[in-house]
């Protein structure tokens, strides 16, 4: 979908996504060190409030202005708004108002693998030395029948999008996660990624 079909879909007062933070990058990101942080394709904002009320500095990047509204409003309403930008570019190319960063975060970005490459490769080119880089999605791994998104990395998807990047893998693995249906929650194979910037 192109971000007309994204503000459409967030124009409502619900927040589509909840606003409970992802497990998994409460998980691996809660113990990380570093001011400053991008929440790639981050919508309306659950994990980049999060990493904000966490003490981060955090830039929700998003291509749908009407999600990033939303972040903007509930920062306001968690007063964490000083800690909080919104910037609506395309995860392809965008250039963030932070510049450089601590960490970057891509949660569920299911779009085609070239394009999906050319984002992790983008925000992998704005963390510092030493920085890292959190990565979640649905895996390849599912099944023919799981009813998710079609594009799903598997681990030689990431593996080739961090090759020369300076970025080193410091985990990657399937772990068991959920998906919400029509009939409720039902188990996934959740691919997450864990990396840190080890050369300019």
């Amino acid at each position: 979908m192109g971000s007309q079909e994204w503000d459409k879909k967030y124009s409502t007062e619900e927040y589509i996504y909840t606003k409970t933070p992802n497990r998994f990058v409460v998980e691996y990101c809660q113990d990380l060190k570093g001011k400053t942080a991008i929440d790639l394709a981050g919508g309306e904002g659950r994990n980049s409030i999060w990493l904000a009320k966490s003490g981060w500095q955090v830039e929700n990047i998003d291509f749908s202005q009407v999600a990033l509204d939303k972040f903007l409003k509930w920062a306001e309403e968690e007063n964490v708004s000083n800690n909080a930008i919104a910037t609506c570019q395309d995860g392809t190319e965008f250039k963030p108002a932070l510049g450089t960063v601590d960490l970057g975060v891509i949660a569920y970005l299911h779009i085609p693998m070239g394009e999906l490459t050319k984002s992790i490769r983008n925000l992998a080119s704005v963390i510092n030395q030493e920085g890292h880089l959190f990565g979640v999605w649905h895996s390849g791994e599912n099944a023919a029948e799981f009813n998710g998104p079609k594009d799903k990395p598997n681990f030689a998807d990431i593996e080739t999008a961090l090759s020369g990047t300076g970025m080193e893998i410091l985990e990657l693995t399937n772990r068991e996660g959920q998906i919400q249906t029509r009939e409720g929650l039902k188990p996934s194979v959740t691919l997450v990624l864990l990396a840190r910037r080890v050369s300019a």
